[in-house]
This record gives structure tokens, sequence and C-alpha cells, in this order.
């Protein structure tokens, strides 16, 4: 019996010992690598890796960035960010070369950067919405995974005439709009005026959120006016009393030429993507209405998503760029152009 009692006491002993060494490894490879274990592991399922996992202060203390011309394309929301980092990143690592590619025919977006990075034009790609399934099946038969790494928060905006009085839109009157349901301001307290819904006609990362997230994937209605770009938008909004049109927060809220509006989950609850109080369109451009980030951040504002970069893991050196650009992105210095540029930081 006193036998029995030692063996167990023995087990126990060495059961503890074992479990301090296993935590004891444990702390240490994550302190030395700066890796969020847990995250690793769970986001080697979801395909996501985590911003937590890549930080660093500044863009040279980033290593491993590979040398050569790396081609890169996909979401145009990007572009004010690509302005502010492109030349601050190549001024410190001048080997590694960055040219944002636009497709042989067509808009670049999202889809489009995916599809070419799918088929090997791309070493890397940005889109302002996540991977889809079929995305990942199409990357498998190829024989590599794409990943997706979350940098920075966007949120999209409404924008109207400047002389349209309305206090806001929920997020169900503006589905209703953009389904050809409400065709007149009229019908939501507004003027006798009929509405010309604006919606860009391409493979963009901002359409596809828009369908999927506000018009839960119904189809945009008959009276939807295609443009090509955003600008063009913007021009006919600027023009037109009863239009309306959405973009990428960067793109609306500082424009002189047209209103961003105030979006609700519901009636009573507006939330503005412009810091309060408005600053009317007649002091632009000496004075810009803001950025509501800190609506944008805490998801008080209703159209928010992530910006991503699309990697592609197959053990090359495009792997290598698209990790490096992203891990450059998430630094302290990265982040703070990435907020200069009109986005949200992630971290």
């Amino acid at each position: 019996m006193m036998f029995e009692k030692n063996e167990n006491s023995i087990l126990v002993t060495t059961l503890l010992i074992t479990l301090g060494l296993i935590t004891g490894v444990y702390w240490w490879i994550a302190h030395t690598h700066s890796i969020n274990i847990s995250s690793y592991f769970h986001n080697s399922l979801k395909k996501t890796v985590q911003p937590n996992s890549l930080q660093n202060n500044k863009f040279k203390e980033i290593s491993h960035i590979p040398s050569g011309l790396f081609s890169y394309g996909g979401s145009t929301t990007w572009a004010p960010i690509r302005s502010k980092t492109e030349k601050a990143i190549e001024t410190i690592f001048k080997k590694y070369d960055l040219r944002y590619t636009n497709p042989a025919t067509g808009s670049p977006g999202s889809a489009v950067g995916i599809k070419m990075l799918l088929n090997n034009q791309l070493a890397f790609s940005l889109s302002s919405r996540s991977l889809k399934e079929k995305e990942y099946q199409q990357a498998q038969k190829k024989g590599f995974t794409l990943t997706e790494i979350p940098v920075a928060i966007d949120g999209v905006v409404i924008a109207v005439h400047p002389t349209l009085d309305l206090p806001g839109l929920t997020i169900d009157r503006l589905r209703e709009i953009y389904t050809g349901k409400i065709t007149n301001w009229e019908e939501l307290g507004g003027p006798n005026l009929r509405i010309i819904p604006y919606s860009k006609q391409n493979e963009g990362g901002t359409v596809e959120f828009f369908i999927k997230n506000i018009l839960r994937r119904e189809e945009l209605g008959s009276n939807i006016q295609g443009v090509k770009t955003t600008t063009e938008a913007l021009r006919k909004v600027a023009r037109n009393p009863g239009a309306i049109f959405y973009a990428s927060a960067p793109e609306v809220v500082g424009q002189c030429g047209v209103k961003p509006l105030a979006i609700g989950r519901v009636a009573d609850r507006f939330i503005p993507p412009y810091e309060e109080p408005f600053i009317p369109l007649s002091q632009c451009p000496r004075k810009r209405n803001q950025l509501n980030l800190e609506a944008f951040k805490n998801d008080e504002y209703p159209m928010t998503r992530r910006l991503f970069v699309i990697v592609k893991q197959n053990g090359q050196v495009d792997e290598q760029a698209g990790l490096a650009y992203a891990k450059l992105l998430l630094t302290q210095e990265g982040q703070e152009l990435i907020s200069k540029a009109g986005f949200v930081r992630i971290r």
C-alpha cells in the first residue's frame, strides 16, 4: 500500500514538472519570437494572419525584405495608402522595388487583383474585402494557399448633393433605394425629387461589400446608373440634386462638392462619417471635414470593413514580398502613414 502511494506521488510530481517545462517553452517561444501562439494555430485553419503576430516599430527593423521588382495590384480603395507608403518603403529598402500593375483589360479592383494573383501575374494583391471560399479553392487547385492579412479599417460613406436636407438614412432605407423600392426623396422626408443612385460597375471590393452587407445579396435595381470611377460619380452627384453614391470614406468626407450623409442602424441613431460639427462646404477647401475615425474604429458607424494584403503562400520569393509588405504596414511607422492616408489604424 505504501509503495502504491509513493508511486502515485512520483507520477503526480513528474506530471507537474512536465507541465511546467511545456509552459516555460511556450512562454519562451512566444516572447522570443513575438508570436501569438494561439492566434498562429487558430489562423492556420482560418487562413487569416492576425496583425498582432507581425508587430515592429519602424520600417528599418523589419528583416527578410526580398530584392527584386515585385508587381502588385488590386483594390483602388488602397490608392491613398499606396501614395503614402510606397515611396517611404523604397527609400529604406532600395532593392525592394514595388510596381502597382493594372489589368490588361478592364478596371482594377479587389476581385481582379486576386484573379491576377491566382494567374501568377502579381506577387501579391490588395483587397478591400475578405477572400471568398472559391478563391481559396482555386488557389489549392494550383498548388498553393492564399492568406489575407488585415492592416487597416475603412468606412463606406454615402455622398449626396449638398442641398439635400436629410438628417440621415438607415441601412434599411439605403437598401430600398439601391434595390429600386424607394425612388423619390419625398418618401424619406426630403424634397419631391427623383432619386438617381450611382454605383461603380466593376469587380471592386466596395461594390461587393455593398451588395453583400447592405443589400444582403439582393440585386442592384434597374434604376442604378453605372459609373467607371469614383471621380466620375462624385462629379455627377455634385451636379445632380437627386443623386446618391457610395465609396470609401477618404474619397468622400473631405470633398468640397458633395455632402457625406449620416447613417444609422435605426432611425433615431444616425452616425456621421465626419467629425462633428459639420463644416459647411462653403468653407471648403480652406477647411475640410475630417473622418470620424473613432466611430469607424469602435464599430459605432454601421458600414465599416477591413483592408487586406493577399499573400500567395508558395514558398517562393512572391510569398516573401507579400509578407514583407504586410509587415511593413503593420509597423508603428506603417500604421501612422495609414492614418495620414485617411484610414483607421488596425492597432
